[in-house]
């Protein structure tokens, strides 16, 4: 029963706190002001009452629909609302009996790297207080984190972000152009001291593989050029995401392997 009690808490808090990623994801990028105005049709400017504010069940309930225009409203809102639920879930599951402060701290990094990804995946730019906060979170990943030692974490931020860093020099240098933001650069630096060398390796693959697997196909149908930039800090999202979450069992499976 206790079990139950804190799913559903989680569940709940996830909805919420979905609801409030989408207000991020929107005003963020445009330099508004996170508390005011109240919630509005982005059509409109229709004031949402508070039952037009009821995560999932209101985009369900009003057609995906504006209440006053009728203008459809985009399912990325409800999406982010069931993944941030899944998530902090997720967290909980994994987690919260081992550890209570890496549970909430992966749920909190979770809503972060929703944010990294549709900001960047929208606007080709991920706002450095999404980076700070990450770094913040990884500081406390160093005393909480089960898998690795202090150092890892270190290295990682060092080692992964200077790799990036010589990339992105390095592309300037060779190409006269970047070959990635300088965003992804501070997203490695942070993301590096959150999971480690180990994770963070295992992020960076899968964020390289997802990519290719994505963007190749995608620039052939589009027939985009050499200077068609894309988005690369929603590849590194879904690679963070991943390992922090699996990334101790995934470790742990490939090392069996190798020592069979």
């Amino acid at each position: 029963m206790d079990d139950f009690v804190v799913y559903l808490l989680a569940g709940i808090l996830g909805l919420c706190f979905g609801s409030f990623l989408n207000v991020v994801i929107y005003r963020v990028p445009l330099g508004m002001s996170l508390a005011k105005p109240d919630s509005h049709c982005t059509k409109c400017n229709y004031f949402l009452k508070w039952y037009d504010n009821i995560p999932v069940l209101s985009y369900l309930l009003l057609g995906g629909k504006c209440r006053k225009c009728k203008q459809p409203i985009s399912p990325r809102y409800m999406l982010v609302e069931l993944f941030t639920c899944l998530c902090f879930l997720a967290s909980v599951f994994l987690f919260y009996k081992s550890s209570i402060v890496y549970a909430v701290l992966s749920a909190c990094v979770c809503c972060i790297l929703i944010c990294v990804f549709f900001i960047d995946l929208e606007h080709l730019y991920i706002p450095d207080r999404l980076q700070v906060a990450i770094a913040i979170f990884g500081i406390v990943a160093i005393f909480f984190d089960d898998f690795t030692v202090w150092y890892d974490h270190i290295i990682g931020c060092i080692a992964g972000g200077g790799v990036f860093l010589l990339i992105y020099y390095g592309a300037i240098l060779a190409l006269k152009k970047e070959g990635l933001g300088f965003g992804d650069v501070k997203l490695a630096f942070a993301t590096g001291l959150l999971l480690g060398w180990q994770k963070f390796i295992l992020a960076m693959l899968i964020a390289s593989v997802s990519a290719c697997l994505i963007l190749i196909p995608l620039k052939l149908i589009k027939k985009a050029d050499r200077d068609t930039e894309f988005p690369f800090g929603p590849f590194i999202a879904v690679g963070v995401f991943i390992a922090m979450l699996f990334g101790a069992d995934i470790i742990n499976w490939y090392v069996a392997l190798l020592t069979f």
